[in-house]
């Protein structure tokens, strides 16, 4: 027998090549394991390439390593069939863990094959050497190499199996799993060689024009290596590749969600919006047309936000909605939908057994909102008027519904606010004409529509003329002429009030100066301040704005607010009030005795007039208690230093009772009508050249 020996070099190389061709192989499952549609063969392909490569490159360095006495040589053919043959054993492996499922009688059958392949690559190469006479093989070890060849297989296809998809340390446990795949690897292919015998005088035919001689190993080795090498490094680009795509796909889907959330839903409270809320009713609409039932929705606009927003600022008006949001949301169940669609408007969309269920519903978020809420260190206090919409009944779309629902929130604010009402077909022609008269509104200031016209006011004493009240009148285009009483609730819920009160108060301060030009230097204009206005941050810069741009005496301008509004919040009302006062402007408590009067902070006011209301004027003749009320408010205001000035003067009578208690001044029909600005001065003109006479 031929004794041989090995390179132990050239072992531990094609144990480093078997390992590296595990990792390849193992790493190669998971690129095949996530792509899709012709990169899937393209990889299969690929990966059995390098794979096929690498095990047979062990194979083919292991017995390199082999030395016998004589010369060996490895016909080329042969050796290339054993190179196809690890090729395609390979490929079947590759194939066979890319399955979605690998039980266990597939995996056996899989083993089988792919140690079949492994061994016949392995004896296949053996036979290249051509010996002469034949290699002999000990049946026990070559018995034990196709045990050990399908016993690999099985463990290799497993391992493949299971790391084939991406985990935390995969990378760690593959090259583990690597290690122990090519040791295997080498054990079948050693047992192999130990059990081939070659008898004494055995010839090798592949010398004469086989592979051999030295550097033949080298080559193999780089050829390996560089294919190995490769594969897997375009592996790991890919991998790189695909989670950067992963990454990004990630990214465009958080964009995605906040882009349809941005569309959805309201940015300051997070509740879904008007777009949203269509969606919802119609699929409401839906569900009661397949399945019965009912459903309200509920319109709520918040009363007294207005003037909140306006006196602390928009970031507490924002923070105020986000309050009422969190409080209205947290009364409803999951499948409910509340609603911001815009400025102070919610909407509740909810599924109901009965329709009678809403009026319940109703006055719950009613009571709700009365609550005071606790904003910022500040008590505020607002409500709410709710219009009721429900379906079936009144409406075919989700916009006629809530074009209902508004219109029966309408009829709840006149009602008195801070309460509900369900929507009537009566209510659609109020809505109608309220909406047209809003838009005709809007464009009123824009067209030059309004006017002032002015009512005298007159020395009680000597009855000359002091000044004059500005009253503000609106030419409408089809109504004609409509007084105050028609549009200024509508102007202060739009908040056009701001807007139409800064023209009021240029208008009249530029009427005040062409007077105060002709020598009429001791009269007073008066305006009235409506509650938004007076609450409004910007009213203290819009009257000094005023007066510079007409040149007018601060004290040739008074400004008229009602007791109510001076006293509804006292300590703010101060501060303004002492900032006009600084100014130089005369401010007048309108409507005096009407309202809730705390004699301390009257007595702090910075005011400078006491209006009686034209109330308590009307009835002097025939009340005493009248009589009684205005002599306590003329003795008051004398008392505290005060201008007296009674209003609605309208016969003889009134105006000696009047002068007689001590009023300082009067107006009233008796006296003089609300009249355009040359009228007005006509009969100036006319009663001082009576006075004259």
């Amino acid at each position: 027998m031929l004794i041989g020996n090995y390179s132990f070099t050239l072992v531990f190389i094609s144990l480093c090549v078997a390992i590296l061709a595990s990792y390849t192989a193992l790493d190669l499952t998971g690129r095949i394991a996530t792509a899709r549609g012709r990169a899937v063969h393209f990889w299969t392909a690929g990966g059995a390439l390098a794979m096929g490569v690498g095990v047979w490159s062990m194979h083919f360095i292991g017995m390199l390593a082999f030395k016998l006495p004589i010369d060996l040589g490895y016909d080329i053919p042969i050796t290339a069939l054993s190179l196809l043959i690890a090729v395609l054993s390979c490929g079947f492996a590759l194939w066979l863990v890319s399955q979605p499922k690998l039980p266990i009688l597939q995996l056996v059958f899989g083993a089988l094959i792919m140690g079949s392949g492994i061994s016949a690559m392995h004896y296949t190469g053996m036979a290249a050497l051509r010996m002469t006479p034949g290699i002999d093989y000990d049946p026990t070890l070559f018995a034990s190499s196709l045990l050990i060849a399908v016993g690999a297989s099985a463990a290799a296809l497993w391992i493949a199996f299971r790391l084939r998809q991406h985990s935390p340390y995969v990378g760690v446990i593959r090259g583990g799993a690597a290690v122990i795949m090519g040791i295997a690897i080498v054990g079948m292919h050693y047992t192999g060689m130990a059990a081939a015998q070659f008898p004494e005088g055995s010839f090798c035919g592949a010398t004469l024009n086989g592979l051999r001689g030295n550097g033949l190993d080298g080559l193999v080795l780089i050829t390996t290596l560089a294919v190995l090498s490769i594969a897997l490094l375009t592996s790991i680009l890919d991998a790189r590749l695909e989670a950067r795509t992963a990454d990004l796909a990630k990214s465009l889907t958080l964009a995605n969600r906040e882009l349809t959330q941005l569309a959805l839903h309201d940015t300051l409270t997070g509740l879904p919006n008007r777009m949203l809320l269509d969606d919802r009713i119609n699929q409401a609409m839906k569900k009661v047309e397949e399945q019965g039932g009912c459903f309200a929705l509920m319109f709520i606009d918040l009363d007294g936000f207005k003037p909140v927003n306006d006196a602390f600022g928009h970031h507490m008006g924002d923070q105020l909605l986000r309050e009422v949001g969190v409080r209205l949301r947290e009364d409803l169940r999951s499948q409910d939908t509340l609603a911001r669609i815009g400025g102070d408007e919610f909407v509740l969309l909810v599924r109901l057994t009965e329709p009678n269920d809403a009026l319940g519903l109703a006055a719950r978020q009613v009571g709700l909102i009365a609550q005071s809420f606790r904003v910022a260190e500040h008590d505020l206090q607002i409500s709410a008027s709710v219009g009721i919409a429900l379906y079936p009944g009144n409406g075919q779309s989700a916009q006629e519904l809530l074009m209902n629902a508004d219109a029966a929130m309408y009829h709840a604010k006149g009602g008195g606010k801070n309460g509900y009402s369900f929507f009537d077909v009566s209510m659609n022609s109020n809505a109608r004409k309220q909406l047209q008269l809003l838009q005709d509104l809007r464009a009123a200031l824009e067209h030059n529509q309004f006017s002032l016209h002015y009512q005298p006011k007159f020395d009680a004493a000597n009855r000359r003329p002091v000044g004059a009240e500005a009253l503000l009148r609106w030419q409408h285009p089809t109504q004609g002429m409509l007084l105050p009483d028609k549009f200024i609730d509508l102007a202060e819920k739009t908040g056009l009030i701001i807007a139409i009160g800064d023209w009021v108060l240029n208008e009249a301060c530029r009427q005040m100066r062409e007077w105060y030009v002709l020598g009429y230097t001791d009269w007073r204009i008066a305006v009235n301040l409506s509650a938004l206005q007076f609450c409004h941050a910007g009213l203290v810069q819009s009257v000094a704005k005023a007066l510079a741009t007409h040149h007018l005496p601060a004290n040739s301008l008074t400004l008229e607010i009602t007791e109510t509004t001076a006293m509804s919040d006292a300590d703010a009302s101060m501060t303004v009030l002492q900032e006009l006062s600084d100014m130089g402007v005369d401010l007048s408590i309108d409507d005096f005795g009407t309202g809730y009067s705390s004699l301390m902070y009257l007595k702090r006011l910075p005011a400078n007039e006491l209006k009686i209301d034209r109330g308590f004027v009307r009835d002097l003749e025939h009340d005493s208690d009248d009589a009684a009320i205005v002599s306590a408010i003329v003795a008051l205001g004398q008392a505290l230093g005060l201008r007296i000035v009674a209003e609605g003067v309208e016969t003889g009578v009134q105006q000696d009772f009047l002068t007689k208690l001590g009023c300082d001044s009067l107006q009233g029909y008796l006296l003089g009508h609300p009249l355009p600005a040359e009228r007005f001065m006509q009969n100036i003109a006319r009663g001082e050249t009576l006075a004259a006479v």
